[in-house]
Protein backbone atom coordinates (compact mmCIF):
# COMPACT_ATOMS: atom_id res chain seq x y z
CA UNK A 1 0.00 0.00 0.00
CA UNK A 2 1.24 3.49 -0.81
CA UNK A 3 0.62 5.40 2.53
CA UNK A 4 -0.02 8.92 2.19
CA UNK A 5 2.26 11.13 3.80
CA UNK A 6 0.89 13.80 6.25
CA UNK A 7 2.21 16.29 9.21
CA UNK A 8 -0.31 17.03 11.98
CA UNK A 9 -0.30 20.21 12.84
CA UNK A 10 -2.20 20.78 16.40
CA UNK A 11 -2.69 21.87 19.97
CA UNK A 12 -3.57 19.03 22.00
CA UNK A 13 -6.23 19.63 23.43
CA UNK A 14 -8.44 16.65 24.31
CA UNK A 15 -10.36 16.60 20.43
CA UNK A 16 -6.58 16.95 18.80
CA UNK A 17 -5.50 13.70 20.92
CA UNK A 18 -8.47 11.44 19.89
CA UNK A 19 -7.69 13.04 16.23
CA UNK A 20 -3.64 11.60 16.55
CA UNK A 21 -4.89 8.24 17.56
CA UNK A 22 -7.24 8.15 14.49
CA UNK A 23 -4.02 8.74 12.21
CA UNK A 24 -2.21 6.54 14.18
CA UNK A 25 -4.31 3.61 13.62
CA UNK A 26 -4.97 4.45 9.80
CA UNK A 27 -2.74 2.05 7.58
CA UNK A 28 -3.34 4.72 5.05
CA UNK A 29 -1.67 7.50 5.55
CA UNK A 30 1.74 8.01 7.24
CA UNK A 31 2.37 10.60 10.15
CA UNK A 32 5.97 11.70 9.49
CA UNK A 33 5.55 14.02 12.56
CA UNK A 34 3.16 16.50 15.16
CA UNK A 35 3.88 19.64 15.05
CA UNK A 36 2.84 22.14 18.32
CA UNK A 37 1.13 25.49 18.27
CA UNK A 38 -0.03 27.47 20.82
CA UNK A 39 -3.96 27.36 20.79
CA UNK A 40 -6.02 25.20 23.38
CA UNK A 41 -3.21 24.73 25.51
CA UNK A 42 0.43 26.43 24.92
CA UNK A 43 2.77 25.17 23.04
CA UNK A 44 4.87 23.61 25.96
CA UNK A 45 1.86 22.03 27.48
CA UNK A 46 0.64 20.70 23.56
CA UNK A 47 4.33 19.36 23.00
CA UNK A 48 3.82 17.51 26.60
CA UNK A 49 0.13 16.39 25.82
CA UNK A 50 1.61 15.14 22.30
CA UNK A 51 4.09 12.46 24.01
CA UNK A 52 1.47 11.43 26.23
CA UNK A 53 -1.22 10.26 23.83
CA UNK A 54 2.31 9.04 21.58
CA UNK A 55 3.30 6.76 24.78
CA UNK A 56 -0.55 5.59 25.07
CA UNK A 57 -0.56 4.56 21.73
CA UNK A 58 2.83 2.59 21.65
CA UNK A 59 4.16 5.36 18.97
CA UNK A 60 6.69 7.07 20.73
CA UNK A 61 8.74 6.92 17.27
CA UNK A 62 6.93 9.85 15.83
CA UNK A 63 9.01 12.91 16.18
CA UNK A 64 7.30 16.02 17.79
CA UNK A 65 8.01 19.31 17.12
CA UNK A 66 7.28 22.77 19.23
CA UNK A 67 5.96 25.84 17.54
CA UNK A 68 5.28 28.74 17.82
CA UNK A 69 4.37 30.17 21.15
CA UNK A 70 2.10 33.27 20.48
CA UNK A 71 -0.33 34.33 17.85
CA UNK A 72 1.27 36.61 14.40
CA UNK A 73 -0.43 40.10 16.13
CA UNK A 74 -2.92 39.86 19.15
CA UNK A 75 -2.71 38.31 22.44
CA UNK A 76 -2.78 34.99 22.66
CA UNK A 77 -6.19 33.00 24.44
CA UNK A 78 -5.83 29.59 25.62
CA UNK A 79 -8.73 27.57 26.07
CA UNK A 80 -7.80 25.50 29.29
CA UNK A 81 -11.31 26.42 30.69
CA UNK A 82 -12.44 24.07 27.95
CA UNK A 83 -9.64 21.45 28.16
CA UNK A 84 -8.95 21.13 31.56
CA UNK A 85 -5.83 22.76 33.62
CA UNK A 86 -3.71 20.21 31.94
CA UNK A 87 -5.07 20.63 28.42
CA UNK A 88 -6.07 16.63 29.01
CA UNK A 89 -9.41 16.77 30.53
CA UNK A 90 -7.08 17.09 33.91
CA UNK A 91 -6.23 13.72 33.67
CA UNK A 92 -2.68 14.02 35.27
CA UNK A 93 -1.17 11.76 33.16
CA UNK A 94 2.15 10.90 33.24
CA UNK A 95 4.91 13.18 31.99
CA UNK A 96 7.16 11.04 29.17
CA UNK A 97 10.66 12.81 29.99
CA UNK A 98 13.09 13.81 26.85
CA UNK A 99 12.25 13.85 23.21
CA UNK A 100 12.83 17.81 22.61
CA UNK A 101 14.00 18.22 18.84
CA UNK A 102 16.80 19.93 17.53
CA UNK A 103 14.77 22.32 15.30
CA UNK A 104 11.30 23.91 15.79
CA UNK A 105 7.96 23.01 13.96
CA UNK A 106 8.90 25.66 11.04
CA UNK A 107 11.74 24.44 9.97
CA UNK A 108 10.51 20.71 10.21
CA UNK A 109 7.80 21.85 7.74
CA UNK A 110 10.10 23.41 5.68
CA UNK A 111 12.36 21.17 4.94
CA UNK A 112 9.62 18.05 5.19
CA UNK A 113 7.47 19.98 2.04
CA UNK A 114 10.51 20.66 0.00
CA UNK A 115 11.98 16.95 0.41
CA UNK A 116 8.77 15.48 -0.92
CA UNK A 117 4.74 15.31 -1.85
CA UNK A 118 3.23 15.46 2.22
CA UNK A 119 -0.33 16.91 3.08
CA UNK A 120 -0.98 18.98 6.15
CA UNK A 121 -4.10 18.12 8.77
CA UNK A 122 -3.93 21.26 10.47
CA UNK A 123 -6.31 20.80 13.97
CA UNK A 124 -5.24 24.49 15.88
CA UNK A 125 -4.56 27.78 14.72
CA UNK A 126 -2.64 28.14 11.89
CA UNK A 127 0.51 30.36 13.08
CA UNK A 128 2.79 27.59 12.30
CA UNK A 129 1.23 27.93 8.68
CA UNK A 130 1.81 31.37 8.38
CA UNK A 131 5.34 31.62 9.65
CA UNK A 132 6.16 28.99 7.06
CA UNK A 133 4.48 31.34 4.52
CA UNK A 134 6.56 34.04 5.36
CA UNK A 135 9.90 32.36 6.10
CA UNK A 136 9.77 29.45 3.25
CA UNK A 137 6.82 30.01 0.55
CA UNK A 138 7.83 27.93 -1.73
CA UNK A 139 8.11 25.35 0.86
CA UNK A 140 3.99 26.16 1.69
CA UNK A 141 2.88 26.23 -1.65
CA UNK A 142 4.78 22.28 -1.62
CA UNK A 143 1.78 21.41 0.30
CA UNK A 144 -0.45 18.49 -1.62
CA UNK A 145 -3.72 18.53 0.57
CA UNK A 146 -4.56 21.31 3.35
CA UNK A 147 -7.15 20.37 5.40
CA UNK A 148 -8.06 22.35 8.72
CA UNK A 149 -10.41 22.23 11.76
CA UNK A 150 -11.68 25.58 11.71
CA UNK A 151 -13.92 28.03 10.98
CA UNK A 152 -17.88 28.47 10.18
CA UNK A 153 -20.70 29.15 7.82
CA UNK A 154 -24.05 29.04 9.15
CA UNK A 155 -23.14 27.69 12.11
CA UNK A 156 -22.91 30.09 15.29
CA UNK A 157 -19.45 30.65 16.65
CA UNK A 158 -17.66 28.69 19.79
CA UNK A 159 -15.84 31.66 21.11
CA UNK A 160 -17.93 34.65 19.78
CA UNK A 161 -21.58 34.92 17.91
CA UNK A 162 -19.65 34.57 14.58
CA UNK A 163 -15.79 32.75 15.08
CA UNK A 164 -14.50 29.32 15.60
CA UNK A 165 -11.97 29.23 18.10
CA UNK A 166 -8.72 28.00 15.81
CA UNK A 167 -9.61 30.98 13.46
CA UNK A 168 -10.50 33.66 16.62
CA UNK A 169 -7.29 33.00 18.42
CA UNK A 170 -4.92 33.77 15.79
CA UNK A 171 -7.32 35.71 12.81
CA UNK A 172 -4.33 36.94 11.14
CA UNK A 173 -2.81 33.53 10.47
CA UNK A 174 -6.16 31.94 9.16
CA UNK A 175 -6.35 35.33 6.92
CA UNK A 176 -2.60 34.74 5.23
CA UNK A 177 -3.05 31.49 4.75
CA UNK A 178 -6.56 31.83 2.89
CA UNK A 179 -5.20 34.51 0.52
CA UNK A 180 -1.74 32.89 0.83
CA UNK A 181 -3.78 29.97 -1.25
CA UNK A 182 -6.34 32.11 -3.30
CA UNK A 183 -3.12 34.21 -4.66
CA UNK A 184 -1.46 30.59 -5.91
CA UNK A 185 -4.60 28.97 -7.10
CA UNK A 186 -4.86 26.67 -5.09
CA UNK A 187 -7.35 25.23 -2.10
CA UNK A 188 -7.87 24.49 1.22
CA UNK A 189 -10.84 22.09 2.91
CA UNK A 190 -12.78 23.68 5.64
CA UNK A 191 -14.24 21.26 8.33
CA UNK A 192 -15.70 23.83 10.39
CA UNK A 193 -18.50 24.07 13.21
CA UNK A 194 -20.99 23.39 10.34
CA UNK A 195 -19.92 19.69 10.39
CA UNK A 196 -18.38 19.18 13.44
CA UNK A 197 -21.10 19.80 15.97
CA UNK A 198 -22.74 17.08 14.81
CA UNK A 199 -19.89 14.56 16.01
CA UNK A 200 -21.58 14.15 19.58
CA UNK A 201 -19.24 11.37 21.56
CA UNK A 202 -21.94 10.45 24.14
CA UNK A 203 -22.07 8.34 27.27
CA UNK A 204 -23.51 5.45 25.19
CA UNK A 205 -21.12 5.63 22.71
CA UNK A 206 -18.56 5.62 25.39
CA UNK A 207 -20.17 2.81 27.34
CA UNK A 208 -20.11 0.91 23.95
CA UNK A 209 -16.31 1.70 23.29
CA UNK A 210 -15.22 0.49 26.95
CA UNK A 211 -17.57 -2.96 26.54
CA UNK A 212 -15.53 -3.34 23.31
CA UNK A 213 -11.85 -2.23 24.32
CA UNK A 214 -11.58 -1.64 28.09
CA UNK A 215 -8.05 -0.02 28.14
CA UNK A 216 -9.08 2.06 25.18
CA UNK A 217 -12.02 2.87 26.66
CA UNK A 218 -11.03 4.05 29.68
CA UNK A 219 -8.22 5.95 28.57
CA UNK A 220 -10.87 8.13 26.25
CA UNK A 221 -13.55 8.29 29.07
CA UNK A 222 -10.56 9.56 31.41
CA UNK A 223 -9.53 12.27 29.08
CA UNK A 224 -12.93 13.01 28.08
CA UNK A 225 -14.80 13.94 31.39
CA UNK A 226 -13.59 16.97 31.71
CA UNK A 227 -15.23 18.05 28.27
CA UNK A 228 -18.58 16.31 29.00
CA UNK A 229 -18.97 18.16 32.26
CA UNK A 230 -17.73 21.90 29.95
CA UNK A 231 -20.34 20.66 27.27
CA UNK A 232 -23.42 20.23 29.99
CA UNK A 233 -22.53 23.28 31.76
CA UNK A 234 -22.56 25.97 28.36
CA UNK A 235 -24.49 23.80 25.99
CA UNK A 236 -26.22 21.29 27.19
CA UNK A 237 -25.28 18.62 25.58
CA UNK A 238 -25.16 15.29 26.98
CA UNK A 239 -22.08 13.84 25.10
CA UNK A 240 -19.15 16.06 24.29
CA UNK A 241 -18.09 17.50 20.44
CA UNK A 242 -14.94 16.17 19.03
CA UNK A 243 -14.46 18.32 16.72
CA UNK A 244 -10.73 17.34 15.37
CA UNK A 245 -10.98 13.87 14.22
CA UNK A 246 -13.28 14.88 11.61
CA UNK A 247 -10.86 16.38 9.77
CA UNK A 248 -8.48 13.04 10.27
CA UNK A 249 -12.01 11.25 9.04
CA UNK A 250 -12.01 13.38 5.84
CA UNK A 251 -8.87 13.19 4.58
CA UNK A 252 -8.95 9.52 5.22
CA UNK A 253 -12.36 9.29 3.60
CA UNK A 254 -13.70 12.44 1.91
CA UNK A 255 -17.29 11.13 1.34
CA UNK A 256 -18.06 11.36 5.10
CA UNK A 257 -18.34 15.30 3.93
CA UNK A 258 -20.37 17.21 1.52
CA UNK A 259 -19.91 20.76 0.71
CA UNK A 260 -18.78 23.44 -2.33
CA UNK A 261 -16.18 25.47 -3.76
CA UNK A 262 -16.27 29.01 -2.50
CA UNK A 263 -13.90 31.92 -1.64
CA UNK A 264 -13.54 32.27 1.91
CA UNK A 265 -12.05 35.09 4.03
CA UNK A 266 -11.26 35.60 6.96
CA UNK A 267 -11.80 38.87 9.40
CA UNK A 268 -9.25 40.04 11.54
CA UNK A 269 -11.22 42.85 13.69
CA UNK A 270 -14.11 44.35 15.20
CA UNK A 271 -16.77 41.80 16.35
CA UNK A 272 -16.50 39.84 13.72
CA UNK A 273 -12.59 38.69 14.41
CA UNK A 274 -12.17 35.49 13.29
CA UNK A 275 -15.18 35.21 11.02
CA UNK A 276 -14.91 32.86 8.26
CA UNK A 277 -16.78 35.24 5.59
CA UNK A 278 -18.31 32.54 2.73
CA UNK A 279 -18.72 34.15 -0.29
CA UNK A 280 -21.73 31.31 -0.98
CA UNK A 281 -23.57 33.83 -3.47
CA UNK A 282 -19.99 34.39 -5.39
CA UNK A 283 -20.86 38.13 -5.06
CA UNK A 284 -16.64 39.27 -5.27
CA UNK A 285 -16.71 37.15 -8.59
CA UNK A 286 -13.21 35.50 -7.21
CA UNK A 287 -11.88 32.28 -7.54
CA UNK A 288 -12.46 29.66 -4.62
CA UNK A 289 -9.75 28.98 -2.54
CA UNK A 290 -11.93 26.60 -0.02
CA UNK A 291 -13.86 23.37 0.04
CA UNK A 292 -16.17 24.24 2.67
CA UNK A 293 -17.80 21.14 4.24
CA UNK A 294 -21.70 21.66 5.35
CA UNK A 295 -23.23 17.70 5.31
CA UNK A 296 -21.84 14.97 6.89
CA UNK A 297 -22.37 11.48 7.66
CA UNK A 298 -22.39 11.13 11.17
CA UNK A 299 -22.15 6.89 10.68
CA UNK A 300 -20.19 6.53 8.48
CA UNK A 301 -17.99 9.09 10.94
CA UNK A 302 -18.20 6.60 13.73
CA UNK A 303 -18.09 3.49 12.09
CA UNK A 304 -14.56 4.95 10.37
CA UNK A 305 -13.48 6.31 14.32
CA UNK A 306 -14.11 3.42 15.99
CA UNK A 307 -12.89 0.57 13.73
CA UNK A 308 -10.10 2.45 13.67
CA UNK A 309 -9.23 3.02 17.44
CA UNK A 310 -10.17 -0.20 18.62
CA UNK A 311 -8.74 -2.42 15.63
CA UNK A 312 -11.60 -3.72 14.95
CA UNK A 313 -13.54 -4.57 11.21
CA UNK A 314 -16.61 -2.11 10.49
CA UNK A 315 -18.94 -5.08 10.60
CA UNK A 316 -17.84 -6.09 14.55
CA UNK A 317 -19.55 -2.60 15.35
CA UNK A 318 -22.84 -4.45 14.82
CA UNK A 319 -25.03 -2.41 16.93
CA UNK A 320 -23.49 1.02 16.23
CA UNK A 321 -26.31 1.89 14.16
CA UNK A 322 -28.96 2.00 16.73
CA UNK A 323 -26.56 4.21 19.03
CA UNK A 324 -25.86 7.27 16.93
Amino acid sequence: MNKRKIIIDCDPGIDDSLAIMLALTSPEIEVLGITIVCGNSPVEMGFENAKKILKQMNRLDVPVYMGEPRPLKRDYVNALDTHGADGLGESFLPEVPGYQQEIGAVDFLSKALIKEKVSVIALGPMTNLARLIQKAPAAFNQIEELVSMGGSFKSHGNCSPVAEYNYWCDPDAAALVYDTLHQNGKMIHMIGLDVTRKIVLTPTLLEYICRLNKETGEFIRKITKFYFDFHWKWEHIIGCVINDPLAVAYFLNPDICQGFDSYVQIETGGITLGQSVVDSMNFYRKTPNTKVLTEVDVYAFFQLFLSRILGLEPEKLDILQDLI
